[in-house]
């Protein structure tokens, strides 16, 4: 059998921790090389140990691409990097998953779906909370019609202190914002998903930078220079869609709030609602009582025998060697993280504006 040969660009945290282990879990794969520019040093010592002894290193980004035996390349820089390397990755003739946010701004993300159309190659973007199985749940009881048309959400990505503090978390530039972008993709994504609602009209945002300026002892990930702390540390947004639904999206690395909600969300349907806070629940009236219904998710357990990973990040990549092998469509299309990326520039224009901005 063939197996795919996968290069890796950038070899920070979301490579080995994600990207790599759990590529090496399909055998279809093969992990042939990584360009690490910036520190390849680090990039020795995860390929030492992952047993990684086939695997080359680069930090010429262009001698990677020229290889014939890579066929995907997974992109897992700074986010600044996003759009120009997964664009120089597909006019190679390579198939690109990029790790989220899709890019800085949405002509840079419009730029690489073009950039994947023109090329004929598959472009994929990682939305990993889509693969943990209340949201792959969800999701089918969404497209069954069981909550019918849900008209209102909440997309919940409030961390009270999680501040990730290494890396270029905290420079505007590099990464284009604070949480709105970083965390709060991820629960935006999965409320547009389920409502499967891709035309947003406007979209109103406020965004906050008063706890970042503080010298805060309590942050998981140590403490910052308040002075480098470029973006926000929590942000809003409101977007209404041109069928009239409204989505409230709320994000925080840091915020006084006692109910930490970091990748969920809350669904209102004509027929029934949903939501995550304590596990998956659906509520509705039947039979003129109202009920709330918890999904149970977890198989029973089997004495002495464990289970395979099913959900998360080995789904994830298993979904998207899938496409690739299949010719299939990914989970996650372009354009669809491409809205996502349309509402987030949306809400910071609209947080510096003061005003509604238009979609």
């Amino acid at each position: 059998m063939k197996r795919i040969g996968i290069g890796i660009i950038g070899c920070g945290g979301i490579a080995s921790a994600k990207h790599i282990p759990n590529l090496l879990k399909d055998k279809r794969v093969e992990i042939r090389g990584i360009c690490e520019k910036f520190n390849p040093d680090r990039a020795r010592d995860t390929m030492e140990r992952f047993s990684l002894s086939s695997c080359a290193l680069y930090e010429d980004v262009g001698e990677l691409l020229a290889r014939g035996d890579v066929d995907v390349v997974h992109v897992c820089t700074p986010n600044c990097e996003h759009a120009p390397l997964s664009r120089l990755a597909l006019n190679a003739g390579k198939h690109v998953m990029c790790e989220k946010p899709m890019a800085t701004s949405a002509v840079l993300a419009e730029d690489m779906a073009s950039a994947a159309e023109a090329s004929g190659r598959k472009l994929t973007i990682c939305a990993n909370n889509r693969f943990r199985a209340d949201s792959w749940h969800l999701k089918r009881l969404c497209d069954e019609g069981a909550l019918g048309e849900i008209y209102y959400a909440k997309a919940h990505a409030l961390r009270r202190r999680g501040v990730p503090t290494w890396g270029d978390f905290l420079n505007r530039e590099a990464q284009g914002g604070g949480p709105v972008i970083d965390i709060g993709t991820h629960a935006l994504d999965l409320a547009l998903w389920m409502m499967n609602n891709y035309a947003p009209k406007m979209v109103l945002g406020k965004t906050y930078q008063y706890l970042g300026k503080q010298k805060i002892e309590a942050n998981p990930y140590g403490g910052w220079n308040p002075d480098d702390f470029q973006v926000e540390d929590s942000g809003v947004g409101m977007i209404v869609m041109e069928n009239g639904a409204t989505v409230l999206l709320e994000s925080s690395w840091m915020l006084n709030y006692r109910h930490e909600k970091a990748g969920k969300i809350t669904l209102c349907g004509t027929k029934a609602g949903a939501d995550m806070d304590d596990g998956l629940t659906i509520n509705g009236e039947h039979n003129g009582r109202m009920y709330d219904q918890r999904i149970e998710l977890e198989p029973p357990a089997i004495p002495f025998y464990a289970m395979e990973d099913q959900f998360g990040p080995a789904l994830e990549m298993r979904q998207w060697i899938d496409a690739v092998e299949n010719n299939s469509e990914p989970v996650v299309l372009p354009r669809q993280m491409l809205v996502v990326m349309r509402i987030v520039e949306g809400i910071y224009r609209s947080a510096e504006s003061g005003q509604p901005v238009l979609l």
